[in-house]
């Protein structure tokens, strides 16, 4: 047995306890940007948080970035068992997605330090964060097609049970709750809205990691790649 083709129990699941971690660090770094005790407006909150808090709020763009690519591991585990073409797609696609979360994060700052600016000098917060909003928007479709191509070869292989993962993941997968992102900014008010809206997406692969880890708990080791592949 080579030891560079093992991947065991202990390390899937360390690598979903790095995701959740990815999740739980970028989480905390949207509401030292996004939450206030008396406002629900996020671009307001941005520009009335202290400016320790976008320092922090910065920093974790990178040390959540390090864990999701890291926690990325248990979905290489979770697909070791799917023809090499399928298993490099998920890979890569969420892979690039998630690096993006740390990378839109971190631009995010920008918005977060001309929201500053304009506040403390009495401008329009719509026209100072335009730009810095403009090149958000730009990055953000990038992700789009990625997520779609994730998701296609993701939900196909779990539902025709190609992988590791039981069907019930599918609940959890980023797909159904980016959908119902829509009800809960109706739903949601006060405290609560700053709090789910402001840390979403962030919350969505909190749940898919925890759900994830939880799936593949008990999988024994395995010797990657001994699968005879077209």
């Amino acid at each position: 047995m080579d030891p560079k083709n093992v991947m065991s129990t202990v390390d899937q699941r360390i690598c979903g306890f790095l995701g959740v971690l990815g999740g739980l660090l970028l989480f905390a770094g949207d509401m030292l940007i996004y939450y206030l005790p008396d406002s629900t407006n996020l671009l307001l909150n941005m520009g009335n948080v202290s400016e320790q808090r976008i320092v922090l709020s910065g920093l974790t763009a990178l040390l959540s970035a390090w864990c999701y690519a890291l926690g990325l591991g248990q979905v290489y585990f979770a697909f070791s068992t799917t023809k090499k073409i399928f298993r490099r797609l998920v890979v890569l696609s969420f892979g690039m997605i998630l690096i993006a979360y740390g990378v839109i994060h971190a631009g995010f700052m920008a918005i977060a330090t001309t929201s500053q600016l304009a506040v403390s000098n009495d401008l329009d917060l719509n026209s100072a964060t335009l730009l810095a909003r403009r090149i958000d928007e730009l990055l953000r479709l990038f992700i789009y097609p990625l997520f779609a191509l994730c998701s296609l070869v993701f939900i196909t292989q779990v539902w025709n049970k190609k992988t590791r993962y039981p069907r019930w993941i599918l609940f959890f997968f980023p797909l159904l709750p980016f959908g119902l992102k829509f009800f809960f900014e109706r739903w949601l008010e006060g405290h609560i809205w700053v709090i789910v809206i402001g840390g979403y997406y962030n919350l969505m692969l909190i749940l898919f990691f925890v759900a994830s880890t939880i799936a593949l708990w008990n999988q024994k080791q395995i010797i990657l790649n001994t699968r005879t592949e077209p």
